[in-house]
């Protein structure tokens, strides 16, 4: 992370996505000062819990830090949002009167690949509640899906949670085979008939579909076939959004999202050679996109 010539400027850096939001506060000099996590701050899904949760988690992290003479109104803010890709979004999170001293706005997918290259070009293949690729290489971004649940998002843990319950729904019907994912998703949910699992799942998040994810994987490890099939699905997606990241040629590629220890060994192997660990995580991004923006001014 590069240095603030001010040591009294103090930074506070937010990833907000569809399960939750992350907030950290880092001073001038680069020393993480405080943490908060709290619930879902993507603005497609909800302006006002947009940001509700981007300022609660600030004021978790702020009373994290212990210090009693920083305020909202002493940070600057690097936050970084799903959703705001859509333009009419940006503009109207753009448009709030937020508590902070100022406010540096981006996508969660620049922030992302920021952390992940610590500041430097690269590219990210992201496997969380969504899914996602995104490439920032010689001042130019380059986005692949994202287009979000349930139209889009595939190889996300939202979409491999929603073949599950598809899955479940046809086998009660008796129309595809049996699968393990089928009563282990019943005894999530505490139902044995195909109108209560409906009634469990009805109109439910992304964030929602995504907790029921690593069902398939469990599946998947203890041999099932069906679930196989849809990781190897959802796997050979991913494996191409890598592809088509690494023909845009970033100097490094990693995966990111929670469901990167499951999902990375289903990978295609060519794709698996090229990933990088990941040197920071996505609000480090943040924190690095203000103290960017910043010297620009």
């Amino acid at each position: 992370m590069s240095s603030s010539s001010d040591k009294k400027e103090y930074f506070l850096g937010i990833d907000g996505g569809g399960s939750k939001c992350k907030a950290i506060i880092v001073s001038g000099d680069n020393v993480i000062l405080g943490t908060g996590i709290l619930g879902p701050a993507n603005p497609l899904h909800g302006y006002q819990q947009a940001i509700d949760s981007i300022t609660e988690s600030a004021k978790l992290a702020l009373a994290d830090t212990g210090l009693s003479d920083i305020t909202l109104e002493n940070l600057n803010a690097g936050v970084g949002l799903a959703g705001v890709n859509l333009p009419v979004l940006f503009e109207k999170m753009s448009n709030w009167k937020h508590p902070f001293k100022q406010m540096f706005l981006t996508t969660d997918l620049l922030i992302a690949c920021l952390g992940a290259h610590e500041g430097r070009d690269g590219a990210v293949m992201i496997s969380g509640t969504g899914s996602c690729g995104f490439s920032y290489v010689d001042g130019r971004s380059y986005t692949l899906g994202g287009h979000g649940f349930p139209h889009g998002d595939k190889g996300s843990g939202a979409w491999f949670g929603f073949q599950a319950v598809k899955h479940a729904l046809m086998s009660l019907d008796g129309l595809v085979q049996n699968s393990t994912i089928d009563e282990k998703l019943f005894a999530l949910h505490g139902v044995n008939k195909g109108i209560d699992l409906v009634e469990a799942i009805a109109g439910k998040s992304a964030a929602f579909y995504a907790n029921m994810a690593n069902i398939v994987f469990d599946a998947a490890e203890e041999g099932d076939s069906v679930a196989k099939s849809i990781i190897e699905e959802g796997a050979s997606y991913m494996s191409k959004v890598g592809r088509q990241l690494l023909m845009q040629n970033p100097p490094r590629i990693s995966l990111i999202g929670g469901l990167t220890p499951r999902l990375r060994p289903w990978l295609d192997q060519d794709v698996q050679d090229k990933l990088e660990e990941p040197i920071s995580p996505p609000e480090i991004g943040s924190i690095l996109f203000a103290q960017q923006q910043l010297a620009l001014l």
